[in-house]
This record gives structure tokens, sequence and C-alpha cells, in this order.
């Protein structure tokens, strides 16, 4: 295998980078970005991928979540607080009903490239550049937000820092503490049926803290108490910028990306030869792979080989997005694969993108009970194969939003429009998602 560098990437098949009408001015943004700091540490990146190991043994779980694609516009400090907060509430449930701790993982700061499957969208007789997301264009239709523009680069870096800052503070400064698990419950959670099923969870929680407080424990303390771990991803698609954020760490010479800890390599770059493979087979960070209907078990063993040569656990996440009505034909045959070749990987159901679909009123959605059903399914089908779902990737907001239909509030298709807020694809929102932890944690702790 040819010896890796930061950029031999350019020597591999790429797909879903935008072309830029200014080379010069994107190699000078590049440029600038090679000297800014890195947004997360490589410490932070060891520290996550012996969590992951330990999810592979089944002596943790994965909840990843967060926007579809991040916005420059609705960027505020709330919605990065209520986002980490419905994290906060799904691991409480997912401890509660199988008693491991939960790895927290955001899909934010950082996650603001799409790939397209059209390089162009007309609309009226007009042909124009796709959206491929805020770091690189406009989502409105004109020429001008549609071509891609390095400054958005810059953007992009400034926001991702923003939001980890916030992040680290929301994790580290007392927000996250086990006492105030009760005011993590939002309003419109509290009414439902749920929200109820997990203030018993957040009452017991305090029980136990202060019973340990009466045996002479000072919970306020405990630093495992009072703190979480929180780590970011998003999907390594825009190699230029991802290479620009590539850093050698100075205490043990290994290379990491540091726009994020987590880098996840899409169903339609995942390719043998593809040049996101190169990239990531350099790169010490944990790697996530979508797994689509359009895999090939055969060709995934040898992507996992050039990422993964040394069968590391915790270094690969195979993240499976088949649909409810495509599961059965595809997962089981996949397990298979990767259990004939005996690798190391960590099951991760994602279960929103392979049941899109468009409601009647022309507007994307997903239902609840696809989502549940896939997900239920999978944990069946690894059970039977010896193996165990290892986590969960989810688009979500903390917002109250009306997106994805079903639920026990029952949203339909005449509800998608009173608060239909995606940027792009549809999410659930904090009380869907914390209906599904509990759905998918009974069923694990089966």
């Amino acid at each position: 295998m040819s010896k890796w560098t930061k950029d031999s990437w350019k020597d591999f098949d790429i797909k879903h980078i935008p072309e830029y009408e200014d080379q010069n001015e994107l190699n000078e943004t590049l440029d600038r970005l090679n000297t800014f700091p890195p947004l997360v540490f490589a410490g932070e990146c060891k520290n996550l991928k012996s969590e992951l190991a330990k999810a592979v043994e089944g002596k943790a779980f994965l909840v990843q979540g967060g926007d579809c694609a991040e916005s420059f516009k609705e960027f505020n400090a709330n919605n990065i607080r209520d986002t980490f907060r419905v994290i906060l509430q799904m691991s409480a449930v997912i401890t509660s009903k199988m008693k491991v701790p939960v790895i927290k993982l955001g899909r934010i700061a950082g996650q603001f490239a799409k790939p397209r499957s059209s390089d162009t969208e007309t609309i009226d007789g007009v042909t124009l550049n796709s959206y491929y997301g805020d770091s690189i264009n406009g989502i409105e239709f004109t020429e001008k937000d549609r071509n891609p523009n390095p400054a958005r680069l810059l953007h992009a870096y400034s926001q991702s820092a923003s939001t980890l800052n916030l992040l680290r503070s929301f994790a580290q400064g007392g927000f996250a503490n086990l006492r105030k698990v009760n005011s993590w419950n939002m309003g419109f959670v509290k009414a439902s049926k749920e929200g109820k099923k997990y203030e018993e969870i957040a009452n017991n929680i305090t029980e136990y803290l202060d019973f340990m407080d009466a045996v002479g424990v000072n919970t306020e303390k405990v630093i495992d108490l009072n703190t979480v771990d929180f780590y970011t991803s998003h999907e390594g698609l825009h190699l230029p910028y991802e290479e620009a954020l590539t850093r050698k760490d100075s205490l043990s010479n290994d290379i990491y990306c540091t726009s994020a800890h987590f880098i996840w390599i899409g169903d339609r770059t995942r390719f043998v030869n593809s040049a996101h493979v190169e990239y990531c087979r350099g790169i010490n960070n944990p790697i996530g792979i979508k797994c689509g209907p359009s895999l090939d078990p055969e060709e995934l063993i040898k992507i996992i080989d050039v990422i993964n040569p040394n069968n590391e656990p915790g270094k690969i996440s195979l993240i499976f997005r088949y649909g409810e009505s495509n599961i059965e034909a595809h997962l089981p045959t996949l397990i298979d694969t990767i259990n004939k070749h005996k690798k190391s990987v960590l099951w991760i159901s994602d279960p929103m993108h392979g049941n899109t679909v468009k409601s009647s009123s022309g507007l994307k959605t997903r239902d609840f009970s696809s989502l549940l059903n896939e997900t239920t399914r999978a944990i069946q089908i690894l059970k039977s194969k010896g193996c165990h779902l290892g986590g969960m990737h989810l688009e979500m907001t903390g917002q109250n939003v009306t997106e994805c239909t079903g639920g026990i509030y029952r949203l339909s298709d005449d509800d998608l429009n009173s608060r239909y807020h995606t940027h792009c694809d549809p999410r659930l929102n904090a009380n869907q998602a914390l209906e599904l932890s509990f759905n998918i944690a009974e069923e694990m702790a089966k």
C-alpha cells in the first residue's frame, strides 16, 4: 500500500466535492484554516475509541444524534442546549433500562456538508447547483447563493468552535449534574406518557443520590456524577476542509482529524479506491461507515482492511441504514460476512435514512413506527447471529418540531406544516426521540 499523507486522497476517486470558481481563493482559505487551532484533541479521540471498544463488548451503548445538516441561520445557544439535553435524557433512559454507560456523540459542531443525488437542481426552467450544505453554498435558489463560496468554510469553523465551547461548558460546568436530571425535562414532554416514565426514572436517580449523601458520600464532589464526556461527529465529506484540520499529536506523533472526534464515510462515498476511504485510513479517529442497500459486503471487508488493518476494537462502527422494508434482505448477509472474516465492529442502527418518504403535502417525512420497527428487527437479527446492537444514530432535535409522523402524539401528514423547520431532512422531535429510546432500551433489556 502506498505511503499515506494528509493529501494522498487527491490520487483517488473523489465524489461529492464541489467545484469552486476561484481555486486561488479556496487555497488561500485552506491555508488560513491550516494555521487555526484544532477543534478537538487527540486525547479525546483516544478516549472515545476506548469507550466504543467497550460498546463492541456490550459494556456500553452509543447514542449519536443531532441535525441532518447544521445551518448558519438557526445557530443559537438554545438549540445547542436543547439537543444536548435530549441526548442526556435519552442516556438516562437507556442506562436505567440496560444498566450500561451511554456514550454521548452529537451530530453537531461540524455537520455542514451534505452529499446530493444530483449536482444540479431545476426550478421553473432555471438550473443551478444543488444545495450542498452551509459550509459550501446557500439554500436560497439564486445563482449567488448556490455558487460554492470558500469563505463559508471559515464560517463553519467559527460556528463549530463556538458550539464546542458551549457544549464543553454544559458537559463540565454543572448542567449535566445528575441532581438536575428532573430539570432536563421539557414542558411538552412532561405531559406525555413517556414523560411520566422519564420522571419516574429521574426521581429514582434523585433517591439514589440522597442515599449516597446520607451514608457519607458527598455526591457534589464525585466527578462522574456532575460531568459527562460529550463527543462530536460529522460526515467527513469535504476533504479539503478535513485535510486543513489534520494534525499530528505532539505526544504520540499519531495523526488525527481535529474537526471532530468521530468521522463517518457516507453511503455514496464508500467504495474501494475512494478518496474518502484513503483519507480515513491515515487518521487515528474512530471511523463510521454507512451501510445501505447498495453495499457489497465483500467490498466492505476490503475497505475495513484498508482503514483498520490491525482489527482494532472501537476503530470501526458500521452504521446500517436499510429501511424497514429492506433490513431482512440485507442485514443478515452483512452480519454473516463480518462474522466470517472475524472483524471487530460496532453495530449501529440508523433507522432514519432508509425510511424517508414524501407526505401527501409533498414534504419529506419519516414515520415513527417504521423507525421503531427497523431498529427492533435489527436487535433481533443481531441477537440471532450472536451479536448485539451497540448504538443508534438519529437525526433529531431538541425543538418541538413536526417533521416526522407518528409517536405517542400521533402526528399526521396534516400536522407537518405546523412546525416543519428542518434545513434538510426530517428530524425526530425531543418527545419522539425519548419515546424511541424507551422502546429500544426495553427491547435490548429483554
